[in-house]
């Protein structure tokens, strides 16, 4: 389904006074859930390892989390930089006692740290794959996401607030083999790490939820396919598939429009894409399209159905 223009998540003011953290900021989803947040009148600090100085194992200097806070403060909310490695637990003390000494309180966690595109061995044996990249995997994908959850969620639970958990894939998108054992942890961990929290902050009036973007038109893939967000439908004649993509605003702009809600406690320990959220809340990508990119995957790819990808957005 295509409209004819682009529907954002929530209204300039939709979050103004709350306190949002994303964690893993520097590029693709997490920049983009932390300028639509922006957006919407939210405070947010953002992180992540690459900076003005250093860059991480990733190996971008191309963006920095210094570059995404002046992009929050640009969408119309107050972006602040704190470059933080989250599998240091000293690290993620530090950010929890400056937001407390700052404001006291957090009111949306978005946890999207990752980083280990560079490690994944498609295909590849558990046997086979070199056991320092599979661990380093679990550690990038599960290991800093419960110490970010672990120190962070004190700082919630003093309000009802939203944590949410990224990954790859939903829990039905999941049952599917991931093609390595060691990605398929990483990446199915969060969604039982939303279903888990969701126990522990219900008491609170907190919420956790579990959200994955589509195919996503991250400045890695689109680098990885010759193309720019500008011409991305060039890079079809390698990639088919690539039609159903998305911006990662589309996502970003579903975890906005879920913090804005205040019935969202429906959602809580549930894991959704972007698609879902979209038709949900009814906004669209920026190209005024509605990718649902894993029923396509499902339905299609997977399942046989006989239809083209334009007709998933």
């Amino acid at each position: 389904m295509t409209h004819s223009a682009s529907v954002p998540a929530a209204s300039p003011t939709a979050l103004e006074g709350r306190v949002a953290l994303v964690a893993g900021a520097t590029r693709g989803a997490g920049r983009a859930f932390a300028v639509e947040l922006g957006s919407a009148g939210a405070t947010v600090y953002v992180t992540g390892r690459t900076t003005r100085d250093k860059v991480s194992e990733v190996g971008r200097a191309t963006e920095t989390v210094e570059e995404t806070a002046a992009l929050v403060t640009e969408a119309g909310g107050e972006g602040i930089a704190v470059p933080t490695d989250h599998l240091d637990p000293e690290q993620v003390r530090r950010l929890a006692a400056r937001v407390e000494a700052d404001h006291g309180r957090l009111d949306i966690l978005v946890n999207n740290t990752w980083g280990g595109e560079h490690l994944i061995p498609f295909g590849r044996a558990l046997w086979d794959t070199p056991l320092d990249e599979g661990l380093r995997m679990l550690d990038l994908g599960v290991r800093s996401h419960l110490i970010t959850a672990s120190l962070l969620l004190p700082l919630l639970i003093r309000h009802p607030g939203l944590h949410v958990e990224v990954t790859d894939g939903s829990a039905e998108t999941n049952r599917r083999f991931r093609e390595n054992v060691f990605f398929d942890l990483a990446k199915y961990a969060p969604i039982r790490m939303a279903l888990g929290l969701a126990r522990d902050l219900e008491p609170h009036g907190s919420t956790a939820v579990c959200v994955t973007p589509g195919f996503l038109r991250s400045e890695q893939m689109l680098d990885g396919f010759g193309v720019t967000e500008e011409n991305w439908r060039d890079a079809l004649t390698e990639e088919p598939h690539f039609a159903v993509a998305e911006s990662p605003a589309y996502v970003a702009r579903g975890v906005t429009a879920l913090a804005a809600d205040p019935g969202r406690a429906r959602w809580n320990g549930r894991s959704v894409t972007s698609g879902t959220l979209a038709e949900e809340y009814g906004f669209t990508d920026t190209d005024g399209s509605s990718p649902d990119g894993w029923r396509y995957f499902e339905e299609v790819v997977f399942g046989g159905k006989e239809a083209g990808p334009e007709s998933y957005r």
